[in-house]
């Protein structure tokens, strides 16, 4: 197609054929592009503000209310009835409900003052380098949909992660690396490993998941006696018989993907092993974070891993911390969570900070919903927690070209529902895509007879987030 109709060749191609040709046409494109190198770096759609993303995701849903967004009138209202009557009944469910205060004191934190939960000390310390967000809201109060829809813009599954469509659109600073790194807890989340899939990607987007303990991946080292030497030799034969398969069998598209992750996984053991090795740290930077500390330990060290990865070229780290689902006992539970991750999720901040490294790093926190007002406890009862609500739930941004120091967005006097700034998943994937340079309109892959993209039906910019 010439250059003169402004439309691509390829472009043309795709909308003049129709059915089995047009995935069939797919298919030999996306089979060429991984024989040229699917993880080598891609140019940004626009000026990028971050060049790579950490996702630290609160597994369970952490409350707002009981964060970073206190409602005074909960006070007054504590242990009422919730009738039908009332004029908060859009939050009203079956059974007797009352209206639950938090448990815990908040300050003004800052310059910019935010609202901060007495338990989250050290983040205090970090308001002025965050934006803070009370209009985001869910589709659903189940657990694995709702985790599906933040992780990958479909309450169903079956998508490619967020964290896929980036490596897809950026792919990796660094070869040796993945693009695209998951750090989860000794359990995976609700609805397993679907959080980080490659979906209808090839499998080379899809998350490598490093294990809590132990060695991060198995077999990182060869076994003793095998040289590197001998290792490339083996894999030289290896990829070649891999290569004739391949031509036998056009059709199988997974054949590039397998082939490029035995090469990857053969530079990942030159490379992995020291970019992993947080020992290598000083001293003064573990405690930063919290490693050593019984409270802080686990979440301290995925954190500061996520760092080093970020580091070392790799586009997205999803680091994951749970327990945050307090149907009851929510002054403990929570309590508990928020000094399980309050040193290691400063220390992350300030250590990104202190290396030159935070303007260039979206660092996003979010639950995959917030919690309700109310609860369905006995008057008085003192085992009372919070239910699950996808109207109103925390989120905040630091670095990567967001609005420091600002608090966006608000929820109504109870914090039962955003009111201003409301913004559905999709507008906060597409501001994520946004920082790091790409257009969710542009974002797109091809597959089931259309053009697909992370936000299913196209998403705004919330502009009240960024610089």
């Amino acid at each position: 197609m010439s250059s003169e109709t402004g439309l691509h060749r390829r472009a043309f191609l795709y909308q003049t054929a129709s059915g089995l040709g047009s995935v069939a046409l797919s298919a030999l494109l996306h089979r060429a592009e991984a024989r040229a190198g699917v993880l080598s770096p891609k140019p940004p759609h626009h000026p990028a503000k971050a060049k790579a993303c950490i996702f630290l995701l609160m597994e369970g849903g952490p409350s707002h209310i009981d964060t970073f967004d206190p409602k005074p009138k909960l006070a007054q209202l504590h242990m009422t009835e919730f009738t039908r009557k009332s004029k908060f009944a859009s939050a009203m469910e079956s059974g007797k409900r009352y209206f639950v205060q938090s448990p815990f004191g908040f300050r003004k934190a800052g310059q910019s003052g935010a609202d901060v939960c007495e338990h989250f000390a050290h983040l205090a310390e970090c308001a002025d380098d965050i934006c803070f967000y009370r209009g985001a809201v869910g589709e659903n109060t189940n657990h694995p949909t709702a985790l599906y829809l933040l992780n990958t813009g479909n309450a169903f599954g079956g998508d490619p992660a967020a964290g896929a469509w980036i490596a897809y659109g950026l792919g990796t600073e660094n070869e040796n690396l993945p693009a695209f790194v998951v750090l989860p807890e000794s359990h995976y989340p609700q609805g397993g490993a679907t959080n980080w899939s490659n979906g209808f990607l090839p499998a080379h987007y899809q998350g490598t998941v490093l294990r809590p303990s132990g060695s991060p991946i198995l077999d990182m080292t060869p076994p003793p006696g095998v040289t590197p030497e001998a290792q490339r030799a083996g894999l030289d034969v290896l990829q070649k018989l891999n290569g004739m398969h391949q031509r036998q069998h056009p059709e199988f598209a997974e054949l590039p993907a397998r082939i490029e992750s035995y090469e990857l996984a053969f530079r990942m053991q030159a490379e992995m092993p020291g970019v992993i090795d947080i020992h290598r740290e000083s001293e003064s930077v573990k405690h930063l974070y919290g490693i050593g500390e019984p409270e802080t330990d686990a979440v301290a060290r995925r954190c500061l891993m996520a760092r080093r990865l970020v580091q070392h070229g790799v586009r997205f780290v999803q680091v994951y911390a749970g327990g945050w689902d307090s149907h009851d006992y929510i002054e403990e539970a929570h309590r508990n969570r928020m000094r399980a991750v309050d040193k290691p999720v400063s220390g992350l901040i300030k250590d990104l900070k202190r290396m030159g490294l935070l303007d260039s790093t979206l660092v996003v926190w979010a639950g995959e919903f917030g919690r309700s007002p109310d609860n369905g406890v006995r008057r008085g009862s003192k085992v009372w927690g919070r239910d699950h609500n996808a109207t109103a739930m925390p989120m905040w941004f630091a670095g990567g070209g967001v609005r420091a120091g600002h608090t966006a967005g608000a929820t109504d006097e109870i914090g039962q529902k955003a009111v201003e700034a409301v913004h559905p998943m999709r507008d906060v994937h597409a501001t994520i895509l946004y920082l790091l340079g790409l257009d969710d309109a542009k974002l797109t892959y091809f597959h089931g007879g259309r053009f697909k993209q992370l936000t299913q039906i196209g998403g705004q910019v919330i502009r009240e987030l960024v610089s």
